[in-house]
């Protein structure tokens, strides 16, 4: 959206089909809202006003002064009026050029701090959504708004709105300037303008095609390459004996290539040819006129005054030109700024009540699922629930095993408690209070959750440990740590705590990963521990390790398990198996595995093989 020529070529920006197709509607309230990020910069908004007006009227004068240093300087024969009015020209274009860099700077300023308050308010928004929206949306999506779009609104107000202000001004300047000259050559540039305009348009309007039919032809030609070139394509085209169609295919494509690039270049050639033959005509028109006038009706008219009005004509070809692409780049920049509000607009699907609780007391973690219906599409949709009528209560200090297959709603179940999604229907109780009603950092506080997909962050194993308790001590990551089965490692590395883990952990074993995880969560101290089959995809040794760190939590603490570890599933003081989303046996493992049900189902397919068959005779 930056000032100048843009895709379409000299003289030309256009917008593609599917902008066409998608242009915003441009609404008062659409005005408003964009507008209402320029308020709190009223007054550097005015001095920019202010510099734009100056630096047009400056940048305007070396124009109107080279009559002066005609007719007085050149043709009166005077040296000092020479010299005084080059002299004056070059300070006001100085000083037209040192305005301009005030009016950019603080331009810049006023574009830099909006786009810091965007990006703020987004953040902050972003940071409210529910995980719902993070699963369903493409995260590409979202960091190209956080970035890209709001950057884009920095080249918007810096190019496009400056631009508008810029040339509007400048065009008015020149205008009042010539017809304050002379009227009738005043018209007859007016009239002109046209002639340098609508040339370039059309010769923009023909480049911007065929560059676009260049690039769907480039785009063709690479993908015959990928396709072809490629170790897997090219045994195909081997085993098909397809190597004359493919070469034939590229050829064509190829030859297709080139024909528009050597029309793309000779349209380039003839536009320039026909802009220099309207640049030439324009003054010679002026030059003609002015001549006429000056000879024979007008004798006030001076050659300076012919030459000053040749000078303005150039100068209005530029504003004139831009503001003729001004509906492009307005265009692109209300749906910049519609793309940005669409997720300013996305509600904010889990929030703190009005009146939200946070208990005094020290948590339980005693937690009851009473008749919860949930389902992850939307509402006015289609329903098809992923938990039904799920009913069960944990108390303080228990532990509850939850076993099913694969999608079966297991980890569903547990997200409901730290309000990552809400129920529809029934309702969740944390230390029998709903969770609807806890203040959601407190409840969330309490709630400590070991997963499958363990994240670190890019940073040293002390970064993600203070990351659950940031007043950590030395004294409380290593005891955290002992009871985590990890320091031993930790010890064993040269740098300690300060060993570098790498991008999401890459540095680390799954086992040594699932460990830290673990005592992150033992520093956060919560009331209830939750472990989503934290040891499913790790090896008998990691296993046995993160096991044996898990199994005095699991016998202190409240705490939740899904597994599909035999083991860990032993532990438990209930198991629940929970089959298309609901809750079909519940009970211990001895009372479970002679039911012959689903539980039995389990056990003989996935967990017979763990354990000799004395220890569950």
């Amino acid at each position: 959206m930056a000032r100048g020529h843009g895709p379409g070529g000299p003289g030309g920006r256009f917008l593609t089909e599917e902008e066409k197709k998608n242009q915003p509607k441009v609404t008062k309230a659409l005005l408003v809202r964009v507008f209402s990020y320029l308020k709190p910069y009223r007054a550097q908004l005015a001095l920019v006003l202010l510099c734009i007006i100056v630096s047009s009227a400056f940048s305007l004068a070396p124009s109107i002064l080279s009559g002066r240093i005609l007719d007085e300087g050149l043709i009166g024969r005077s040296l000092r009026a020479l010299i005084f009015y080059i002299v004056l020209s070059l300070a006001v274009n100085f000083a037209a050029h040192l305005i301009g860099v005030a009016e950019s700077y603080i331009n810049t300023w006023i574009a830099q701090h909006i786009t810091y308050d965007m990006r703020n308010a987004m953040f902050l928004h972003l940071q409210k959504m529910s995980h719902r929206f993070f699963t369903g949306s493409n995260q590409g999506d979202i960091i190209t708004r956080m970035t890209s779009d709001i950057d884009g609104v920095q080249r918007v107000i810096t190019g496009t709105f400056t631009s508008i202000l810029s040339n509007c001004i400048t065009l008015i300047i020149a205008l009042i300037a010539m017809y304050r000259k002379n009227w009738i050559l005043a018209t007859i540039g007016v009239v002109i303008v046209p002639l340098f305009t609508l040339p370039t348009r059309r010769a923009g309007k023909t480049r911007w095609d065929l560059t676009r039919q260049a690039q769907e032809c480039n785009d063709e030609i690479n993908g015959i390459l990928n396709e072809t070139m490629s170790v897997s394509g090219q045994l195909l085209v081997k085993l098909f004996g397809k190597e004359a169609y493919e070469y034939d295919r590229y050829r064509r494509a190829n030859e297709r290539m080139i024909r528009l690039n050597i029309r793309e270049s000779m349209a380039g050639r003839w536009f320039f040819v026909v802009l220099r033959t309207f640049t030439e005509i324009g003054p010679m028109l002026i030059y003609l006129v002015g001549g006429i006038l000056m000879m024979r009706y007008d004798a006030n008219l001076t050659v300076g005054d012919i030459t000053v009005m040749v000078a303005l004509l150039s100068r209005l070809y530029m504003p004139v030109n831009n503001l003729l692409n001004i509906q492009v780049d307005w265009v692109r920049a209300m749906a910049l700024f519609t793309r940005i509000f669409e997720y300013y607009d996305m509600p904010v699907e889990i929030d703190n009540a009005p009146d939200a609780v946070t208990p005094q007391e020290k948590a339980t973690g005693e937690v009851v699922f009473d008749h919860v219906w949930f389902s992850y599409t939307p509402r006015e949709a289609e329903t098809r629930y992923t938990l039904k009528d799920v009913s069960f209560t944990l108390k303080a200090g228990d532990c509850i095993a939850i076993v099913g297959p694969s999608g079966s709603g297991k980890s569903t179940t547990v997200n409901l408690i730290p309000r990552l999604y809400d129920v529809n229907e029934g309702n969740v109780t944390f230390d029998g209070i709903d969770v609807r009603k806890l203040d959601l950092n407190w409840l969330r506080a309490q709630i400590g959750v070991v997963s499958q997909e363990t994240y670190l962050f890019n940073g040293s194993i002390r970064d993600n440990l203070l990351y659950a308790k940031p007043d950590a001590t030395e004294a409380e990551m290593i005891e955290a740590c002992r009871k985590a089965n990890i320091y031993d490692f930790i010890e064993a590395q040269e740098t300690g705590l300060d060993t570098l883990v790498g991008n999401r952990g890459l540095k680390l074993s799954g086992g040594e990963k699932q460990r830290i995880s673990i005592a992150r969560v033992l520093l956060k101290d919560p009331a209830l521990f939750i472990f989503d089959e934290a040891t499913s995809a790790l090896d008998s040794i990691s296993e046995t390790k993160i096991q044996e760190a898990i199994d005095p939590i699991i016998n202190s603490r409240t705490s939740i398990l899904i597994a599909h570890r035999l083991s860990t599933i032993l532990s438990a003081d209930e198991i629940l198996v929970v089959r298309d989303g609901e809750v079909v046996e519940r009970g211990t493992h001895d009372a479970l595995v002679h039911a012959g049900g689903t539980y039995t189902e389990l056990y003989e397919t996935q967990f017979k093989a763990q354990v000799p068959a004395s220890d569950h005779a």
